[in-house]
Order: C-alpha cells, then structure tokens, then sequence
C-alpha cells in the first residue's frame, strides 16, 4: 500500500497535529461504515446460528454433537484462513481481498440456507467462515491506514461496536427470526447485507496500489493454520467430553489438540528463521513491547471475559427459565454500558495514551463480574441488569484501546501482519476461555441431581462459583495492562515500520 499513514504537519510547527486533522473526518467515516457492515455480517452470524441448534437437531433428525458442527465448521475455517490474510493484503490489495471476502460470506449464507441436509449445511458454514475469518483483521488494516496512528483509538472505538453488540443482539435476532419465519432466514438476511456492503465498498474504498509481491510462506501456512484448526477443533471438544466421558482425557480431545500444538510450536522456529524473510504470521512484531504488551493483555482478557460471557445465557434459562429471545433481550444493558464509553475510550486513548483507559476499563469490569459472585437463584433482575451495564461500561474502555495500543505503533504492511496477529490471538484465546468456563460450570453442576427441590438452588451457586474464577481472570489482566503506553502514541516520521516503544 502506498497509502501516506502520516499527517500533514502544519507550517508553523513541522511536527503538529492540527485540531482538525485530528478529528475522524467525512473520509474515514465512510471507510468506516463499510468496515462496520462487514463486521456486523460476521460477529452476527457466529451468536445468531447458537440458538438454532435445537432447531437444527429437529430439522436434520440429528444429534446436538451432529449439529454442534454447524458452530465449529465455521469456527475451523474462520481461525484457519486468518493467518493467511496478512499476507494476502499486501500481494492482492486489501480492497480486492474484502470485496471477496464479502462475496464468498454472502454466496456461503445463500448456500446455507438452501441445505437440505447436516453435511451440506456444515460445508456451506466452512464457505462462509473462509470469508468472515478475513473480514475483522481486513477491516482493521483498512481502518487503521485510512486514520493514521493518531487517530487508531478512535476508529477502533468504531470497529468495537459490532464486536461488542453482536454476542447481545445475535441471540435476540436468531430467536425472532425462528419463531416468526424458519431457520433459514438467520442466513438468507445476510443477502441484502452482503450486497449493500459489496456496492459500498466498490464505491469508497480507496483503490489498491499494491507493491512488487512477497514470497508466500507455504511452509507457515500448512503448519499454522492446521494447527490451529486441530488445536481449536480439540479445545471445542472439551465440554461434551467432560460431560459424556466425565473426563477431558479422550482421544476426541487430546488427539487433535496434541497434533494442533506440535504444528503451532514447529511453526515459532520457522517464523523466526532469518531465511524466511516473510512468514505467514509476522512473530518478530514481538519485537515492538507495546505489541507484546498488548498481545497478553488480549489474550487474558479473551479467556476471562468470552469464557464468561457464556455464562449469563445459560444462568437466564437454566436458572430463570427464560427462553433464548428473552436471554438475549435481558443482555442489553451490557450492550449499553459499552456504547456509552466506547467512543469517549477512543478518544481518550488517541490523546492520552491507552494504559490509563484500558487499567480503567479492566478495573470497572472486574466489580461488575464480582457482582455476580453472589447469584442466587432469586437474585433480583435489578441488581443483575445493573452489574450487566457497570460490565459493559468497563468492556467499551478495553478491547479497542488494546486493539489499537497494537496497532498505533506499526506501519504500512506491518499494521495488516499486527491485526492478522491480533484476531489469531483473540480466537484461540475466546475458545479456551469458553471451553475452560463450560467445563468449570459441568463440574459444579454434575454431582446434582434434576429432580431434586434443591437442584434450582445448587445450580445457582455453581454459577456464582465459576464466576469467582472469572473475577480472579479478570482483575489479573491489569498486570500486562499496566505496561501499555500512559501516554500518546507517537512514531516520528520515517520511523521503521516496527518501532521499539
């Protein structure tokens, strides 16, 4: 990309950035838009397809072991063709790439609506992963490089909103799509959308100037990515093991997550070898510290607040008895807290520095999820409400301010290898946070007995219990964020493209 990542000093003051250059103008708010519309399509999917799985077992007369692949087919695909995406900006053009990351999403959700049967349905997902796994690391890239590093806090504050609302609102879109029309059309709505973001996208996006081609690491790319899939593919498997196994010790587990983690570990030497001038994965980013800082910030925020994310569903309809629309609705205010604070975290990152906001954030999160140590089986929906929206006002000032303490350092092709990075982290440390907190959930719960008058009651205190754990997960990301930059992100102008912070 040839695109200029640097502002236009003023002349007085070579090295000012005027008030108004600081803004995110008309430009990159239309950037920004067809950003978001991607995201929407991809987030949206993955929570909308949760509540159609009883559906599913229904429909195709299959097992929930059988359906539960519609979830982990597209899960596969999108973790394994993120690593590829880094590379495929720079040779390709992150225009061209997400214009056909578009289409292959929208042609895949067409085809899954039209299945006919549970095989045809979960390769239709795979189709439909391969294109949502590049829209989030693409829209970052694109963001990133249409504000320049000054402003990178702001247009992740952007790009955060549909990562946030769509665990909310997909389970609430999901069940009246089902109960008013049929389980098609959680994937036939995302036609429209595809083709809206396919037209805008041809429109604003800037046009591709793309650089003499790097070699592509085929090396990397048939380790990484199996890799993860395998690993990935045995973490998945972990809870339905505990559960029918009583153990986590099984051949469906240990088998692909041992072979996953060899090929991931053979891969770090590759990626550091000085011969391999461009690995799939860019591991010497690793070099910058505000990256790595940032990296493990992330990656013990994902395994701590996704694993429990998937708790407050399952409290809402194992404990309260409410159906899957209901569940979701009773998600909102979390959806509001963060909207509330996230584009003022943007703001204040760009100005300030991300390590103030995000310590803030994590700090504002961790006396929500305390809130939940105590659950009881009648605990007043006040007080659940409330402890939901002082979480999302915490999680609007986290995310994206990590996000975007990674990003505002790298420059050029390096910024697409850093969000390629980051959105790997994200996705193995989500699904370990989920395997982790629904095994942790089974071990409370197995020892009871259902048709016993207290069962209500024990049920209730081993979720309070698991959310013990998920406050000690939580408080302990603020020792990494203690590291991000308390000040604002500055690179000075021909700067290399990873600069030690």
């Amino acid at each position: 990309m040839t695109t200029d990542l640097t502002k236009e000093p003023s002349e007085g003051n070579p090295g000012e950035i005027t008030a108004e250059s600081d803004k995110l103008d008309r430009a990159v708010l239309v950037v920004a838009g067809v950003v978001v519309l991607g995201a929407i399509m991809s987030i949206l999917d993955i929570t909308v397809v949760s509540v159609a799985l009883e559906t599913f077992q229904n429909e195709f007369k299959a097992s929930s072991a059988q359906v539960a692949w519609t979830m982990t087919g597209y899960t596969l695909a999108l973790a394994s063709v993120i690593p590829l995406t880094g590379w495929a900006a720079d040779r390709f053009g992150t225009k061209r790439l997400y214009l056909l990351a578009v289409v292959l999403f929208t042609i895949g959700s067409v085809l899954c609506a039209m299945a006919t049967t549970l095989p045809m349905l979960v390769a239709f997902r795979v189709l439909q992963g391969l294109g949502g796994g590049m829209l989030m690391p693409l829209g970052m890239t694109i963001l990133t490089r249409a504000a320049g590093p000054e402003r990178v806090g702001r247009v992740m504050a952007v790009l955060g909103i549909p990562m946030l609302l769509g665990p909310i609102f997909g389970p609430i879109i999901g069940g009246a799509l089902i109960d008013s029309a049929s389980w098609h059309w959680i994937f036939l709505i995302n036609l429209p959308i595809g083709v809206i973001a396919l037209v805008y996208a041809l429109k604003v996006l800037p046009p591709d100037h793309v650089e003499p081609s790097e070699t592509f690491d085929w090396i990397g790319m048939a380790l990484l990515s199996p890799g993860l899939a395998a690993f990935l593919y045995g973490v998945s498997s972990i809870p339905e093991a505990r559960t029918e196994h009583g153990t986590v010790w099984t051949a469906q587990v240990v088998g692909p997550a041992a072979v996953g983690i060899l090929l991931i570990v053979a891969f770090v030497p590759w990626a550091l070898n000085p011969r391999n001038a461009h690995p799939v994965v860019d591991l010497r980013l690793f070099a910058n510290r505000t990256m790595t800082v940032a990296v493990l910030s992330m990656s013990l925020f994902a395994i701590a607040f996704f694993g429990a994310s998937l708790l407050f569903p399952l409290y809402f309809q194992g404990v309260r008895g409410q159906d899957a629309l209901h569940a979701g609705l009773l998600l909102a205010p979390q959806g509001v807290g963060a909207m509330i604070t996230m584009p003022l975290a943007g703001i204040l990152a760009d100005k300030i520095g991300p390590g103030k906001i995000v310590m803030t954030g994590i700090s504002v999160i961790t006396i929500g999820m305390a809130m939940f140590t105590q659950l009881e089986a009648d605990t007043s929906y006040a007080f659940i409400l409330g402890a939901l929206f002082v979480m999302g006002l915490g999680m609007g000032g986290t995310m994206m301010p990590i996000m975007s303490a990674a990003l505002g350092t790298l420059r050029e092709h390096t910024i697409a290898r850093g969000s390629t990075l980051m959105n790997i982290v994200q996705q193995v440390a989500a699904s370990i946070g989920t395997a982790l907190f629904a095994v942790l959930l089974t071990n409370g719960t197995i020892k009871l007995n259902p048709m016993s008058p207290d069962f209500i009651d024990g049920y209730a205190d081993a979720f309070a219990t698991v959310f013990i754990v998920a406050t000690i997960l939580i408080a302990l990301v603020l020792v990494p964020a203690f590291f991000l930059p308390r000040r604002k992100l500055e690179q000075p102008e021909g700067a290399a493209p990873v600069a030690m912070h």
